[in-house]
C-alpha cells in the first residue's frame, strides 16, 4: 500500500512538474503534438526511475545484489538519458530565477491543492493511513516552497 502511494505520488509530481515546465518554458518551438509527447514521455521516464529505484532497494534488502545493480542501472539510463534528453528538447531548464519561479509554482500547487485534496478524499474513503501520509507530504511540499522562495527573494536581492 505503501509503495503504491508512494509511486503514484511521484508520479502525479513528477506529471505536474513536467507539465508546468512544457507550458511555461516553451518557445513554441515544437508543435502543440510534439510537445505534448515530450510531456509524456517525460513522466514516463521520471515514473520509472523511481519506481526502478524502489524495486532495486528491494531487491537489495533481500539480499539479490546482482538484480539491484540492474535495476539502478537501468534506471539512471531513464532519468540521466532519456529524461534529460527529452527535458532538453522540450526546453524544461530556465534561468535560475525562472527556474525557481516554476519551483515555487509547483510546490505551491501540490501543498495547497493538489495533497490537500488527496488527503481529505482518502480520510473521506476510510484510508486514514493515506491520508495521513498525503498531509505528511503536503507539509513538506511547503517547506520545500518556501525554501524556494527564500533563495528566488536572495537571488533577486543581488
Amino acid at each position: 500500500m505503501k509503495l503504491r502511494i508512494t509511486i503514484a505520488a511521484l508520479a502525479l509530481a513528477a506529471l505536474f512538474f513536467t507539465i508546468g515546465h512544457l507550458t511555461a518554458q516553451s518557445e513554441k518551438k515544437m508543435s502543440d503534438q510534439t510537445m505534448q509527447n515530450l510531456s509524456t514521455a517525460m513522466h514516463g521516464e521520471a515514473f520509472a526511475y523511481a519506481k526502478y529505484q524502489l524495486f532495486a532497494a528491494h531487491a537489495r534488502k533481500g539480499g539479490n545484489v546482482k538484480l539491484a545493480n540492474m535495476l539502478e542501472s537501468t534506471a539512471k539510463t531513464e532519468r540521466f538519458e532519456h529524461f534529460a534528453e527529452e527535458a532538453k528538447l522540450a526546453g524544461v531548464v530556465g534561468s535560475d530565477a525562472d527556474n525557481l519561479k516554476d519551483a515555487i509554482q509547483g510546490e505551491s500547487y501540490e501543498a495547497t491543492t493538489m495533497y490537500r485534496e488527496f488527503s481529505e478524499q482518502a480520510e473521506k474513503d476510510g484510508d486514514h493511513q493515506a491520508a495521513l501520509r498525503f498531509e505528511e507530504i503536503r507539509k513538506d511540499e511547503m517547506k520545500h516552497r518556501d525554501a524556494f522562495a527564500a533563495q528566488l527573494q536572495a537571488l533577486e536581492n543581488k
